[in-house]
């Protein structure tokens, strides 16, 4: 399985991230826990997949 979440001290000074960009684990997480769909994610943040979304919820 493909590695979705990144930690490096170089980007988001080490905050879980999305794996190749700059969107940080918590945002999304936030953003669930605000009513959103993963679909209404993936519209505000054109980077990510729903993919994306489920390996930060789990």
């Amino acid at each position: 399985m493909e590695e979705r979440i990144e930690i490096n001290p170089k980007i988001m000074v080490g905050k879980p991230v999305i794996k190749g960009t700059r969107i940080p684990v918590y945002i999304i997480l936030e953003l669930l826990g605000a009513g959103y769909t993963p679909k209404q994610i993936v519209k505000e943040y054109p980077k990510l997949t729903e993919k994306d979304i489920k390996a930060a919820a789990e």
